[in-house]
């Protein structure tokens, strides 16, 4: 063994304790760090070690060197993108997944296979799903539409007498998906699967919404018949907007469609008895997107497929080799995602659901809803702000109330990066911010502290 590994496994409970101190620190300090820290100057590439000199060393390396350039995203200001935490329990779950490290595939050393099942059957009643629905982690949201819109794809197939998972997707022709507001991983996930980004459908929406119009997709889907896929939303990016999920599902009656629900965050809607409606019809899906190191606030990186077909996606999925386990009428996970090997995400799940129950989680998801509102609140009060659309959940969409150009918006992001961190985006044609909460330590101080500093920097702008 080499003589700076062999001396590691000697110290390595030492080590550990040493990497728990920095973990700790890390965390100890996230309310006082800069939310984004400055861009500063970049360092060129340091050259790989001939030598290497040690854990020890490697952890005063990376303290001196990239820890101070990290974001606090970890942390109850960080309301870019649709970030959420990691709870103490789901940290917990997290370390543990990489000393144990399983690669958790196959029923041939099944351990981490069952935990995953398991967790899986906790989401499934988390969001209220029925026992149709089975389900596997995947990395992301981006992952997850692609594996439901794979299983969509091999549905056109079986309507249509082929198999594009043997046959190619050319073998469906011409294909139509049809959705109102999609984010944008759908096309992604359209072109990796050879479908095409040109198969997207746009379907109006309501006015002044980001919900489909469920009387244009009627009339969308009766304009070429036959079978096409239907991409619903349960919560928009911009302004979490919900599709009418059962008026999308009856349609169903008269034309020949998969509906493919993308979820990633509005799903957690249903543990709020007080937002439990926009999450009406999620069961009617025959694929669903959900993902977990959002709301969930679980570690990157994690989410979670849902489907009715679980027949379909082992067609598409299945990976035949000796060394696997069998395919049969439970297939081994290996057989249900792009994945043949993956890393224990389910623990970081198990955990904090083990820990905190459905109340725990529930306690969160309504928390970040009141602190968006009052966020929602101050900029509706706030002159120099515009808020674009009401906050229906966890996102604010707002801009400047003058002239709001990209770039003013840009000098908007930037003088607030240390207090607070937006992402920008464009909502009706208006160049736009969007604050989203999702962290499980954000609290109304939090959010009064973000709107200060908001507010403050639009009017030294304007």
């Amino acid at each position: 063994m080499d003589r700076t590994l062999a001396a590691d496994l000697a110290r390595l409970p030492d080590l550990l304790d040493a990497t728990r101190r920095a973990a700790a620190d890390a965390l100890a300090t996230l309310d006082a760090r800069p939310v984004v820290p400055p861009a500063g100057t970049l360092r060129d590439p340091e050259p790989l070690p001939e030598h290497g000199t040690g854990t020890e060393q490697a952890l005063a390396a990376f303290r001196d060197r990239w820890a101070p350039r990290l974001s606090a995203s970890a942390g109850p200001r960080y309301l870019g993108f649709v970030t959420g935490g990691a709870t103490p329990a789901a940290l917990a779950g997290d370390w543990l997944t990489a000393a144990h490290d399983q690669n958790s595939n196959s029923a041939l050393d099944g351990g981490g296979q069952e935990l995953e099942r398991e967790t899986v059957g906790w989401l499934r009643d988390l969001f209220r799903l029925s026992a149709a629905h089975t389900g596997a982690f995947v990395s992301g949201a981006t992952m997850s539409n692609t594996t439901g819109l794979a299983i969509a794809r091999e549905w056109l197939g079986e309507r249509l007498g082929v198999s594009p998972a043997e046959d190619g997707a050319a073998a469906l022709g011409p294909v139509r998906v049809l959705s109102g507001a999609p984010h944008s991983s759908i096309g992604k996930a359209l072109s990796v699967l050879g479908l095409g980004r040109r198969s997207l459908v746009p379907v109006p929406t309501l006015p002044g919404r980001e919900a489909v119009d469920p009387a244009a997709l009627d009339r969308a889907l009766a304009d070429t018949p036959g079978p096409a896929v239907v991409v619903a939303n349960a919560g928009t990016v911009n302004t979490v907007d919900f599709d009418d999920l059962r008026a999308v599902a009856a349609l169903k009656e008269r034309h020949d469609f998969w509906l493919h629900t993308d979820a990633a965050f509005g799903a957690f809607a249903a543990l709020s008895p007080a937002h439990a409606h926009l999450a009406d019809g999620l069961d009617a899906s025959d694929s669903l997107c959900v993902d977990l190191h959002k709301w969930l606030n679980v570690p990157y990186d994690s989410a979670v497929q849902f489907t009715r077909r679980r027949d379909l996606q082992a067609r598409v999925f299945q990976n035949s080799a000796a060394y696997l386990g069998p395919l049969g009428d439970h297939p081994d996970l290996v057989h249900l995602t792009p994945e043949n090997s993956h890393r224990l995400r389910a623990l970081a799940a198990w955990f904090t659901l083990r820990a905190y129950g459905r109340e725990g989680h529930r306690e969160i998801v309504e928390r970040d809803i009141a602190c968006a509102r009052v966020l929602g609140g101050h900029v509706e009060a706030d002159p120099a702000l515009t808020l674009l659309a009401p906050v229906r959940l966890n996102v604010v969409c707002f801009t400047l109330a003058a002239d709001p150009t990209p770039a003013r918006l840009t000098a908007l992001r930037e003088a607030v990066a240390a207090e607070v961190f937006v992402t920008p985006t464009v909502y009706g044609g208006t160049p736009a911010l969007r604050a989203a909460f999702s962290n499980w330590r954000t609290t109304r101080a939090d959010a009064d502290r973000a709107a200060q500093a908001l507010g403050t920097a639009a009017r030294e702008i304007a």
